[in-house]
């Protein structure tokens, strides 16, 4: 149970700092439009890998398992907020995905991404500032094991390993497909 809590926590606060990356190409979208790209597709490994601890957790709590059900649940209003997090999250990479590939001309997809976003942006602000104590605890927890601060939980290399090969993963895809932006780059210059 703390094993994954600290996968978790280290998966999330390696997403606030791609997310603040991403949130700087926003205001100077034109210029930084390969980047916004980059960045969001940089994102998609470290998201799963989040996703997949999360639901990790969900499941065992709702299996019974007695170490997830001592723990308890979260807070109401945080698992209310879950699910929500969840499906904005996929509807804002989701969206920002399809209207990459379908490039510029496709209109309505730009704009469900905008919406999606949007939607995200406040119901993560509540999950992020809801969690960020524990998650910033938690994702060094692991390293304060290994200067012999604290207790190590099972397997902190296989977690370590796990978000670094996620932002690794994420990085080759921006950088992979950066030039694949270039119909976007192009509509942002025409536009300008």
């Amino acid at each position: 149970m703390e094993a994954n809590a600290r996968l978790t926590g280290m998966t999330g606060a390696l997403l606030v700092a791609m997310l603040f990356a991403e949130g700087v190409t926003i205001p100077f979208i034109g210029p930084l439009i390969s980047w916004h790209i980059g960045i969001g597709l940089a994102l998609i490994p470290p998201v799963v890998l989040k996703l997949g601890s999360t639901l990790w957790r969900f499941a065992r709590y709702y299996l019974r398992d007695p170490r997830y059900r001592r723990a308890g649940p979260p807070h109401p209003l945080l698992r209310a907020l879950g699910p929500v997090v969840v499906v904005t999250t996929v509807a804002v990479l989701g969206t920002g995905v399809a209207s990459w590939l379908a490039g510029p001309a496709d209109g309505i997809l730009l704009t469900l991404h905008k919406a999606s976003f949007v939607l995200w942006f406040g119901v993560m602000t509540v999950h992020v500032l809801a969690h960020a104590l524990r998650a910033a605890r938690l994702a060094w927890a692991d390293r304060s094991a290994a200067l012999g601060r604290r207790r190590p939980a099972p397997h902190a290399r296989l977690r370590q390993a796990a978000v670094v090969a996620s932002l690794v993963a994420g990085v080759g895809l921006g950088v992979l497909t950066r030039g694949m932006a270039s119909g976007w780059v192009n509509w942002v210059h025409a536009a300008h």
